[in-house]
């Protein structure tokens, strides 16, 4: 699928189809970096939840 979207991009480049343009735009469009809010950054966790935790250090499977 990576392979297909690379050579759809660089087929773009050269075709400038419209078609396939207003689908790289819509994709732009709802996927463009930006910062988190305060309020989304709280539902951030890098490491997991950090209040589960294992009944046994050794069983990582079960969590209270």
């Amino acid at each position: 699928m990576e392979k297909t979207l690379k050579q759809l991009l660089d087929y773009q480049r050269f075709a400038q189809n419209p078609a396939l343009q207003s689908v790289i735009d819509d994709v732009h469009r709802r996927c463009a970096p930006r910062e988190l809010s305060d309020d989304e950054l709280n539902l951030v966790s890098a490491a997991g939840d950090p209040y589960l935790r294992t009944l046994d250090p050794g069983k990582k499977d079960r969590h209270l």
